[in-house]
């Protein structure tokens, strides 16, 4: 499964639905990624200033990982996927 993320909102709305599916709460993948379960609280609601290690940490635990390519233009609008 990909989502289409282009705001850090929706980077933290992808975290929250995978942590959710793999039955995680946040102080779990906190202590997994030795990271505060406000950490992870930040990153799931997009706040900014999380630094990109945390991201990349977080990813990894999830099984996820980042994509960088050009944007499509023939997607649906973003905001409707979330």
């Amino acid at each position: 499964m990909s989502d289409i993320v282009r705001t850090p909102p929706h980077i933290g709305a992808v975290i929250r639905r995978r942590r959710k599916l793999k039955g995680l709460t946040q102080a779990q993948l906190g202590e997994k990624t030795k990271l505060r379960q406000a950490t992870i609280s930040q990153l799931e609601g997009g706040e900014g200033g999380v630094q990109l290690k945390t991201l990349t940490d977080v990813l990894a635990v999830l099984n996820l990982e980042l994509v960088v390519q050009d944007r499509s233009t023939s997607s649906p609008d973003i905001g409707d996927l979330f």
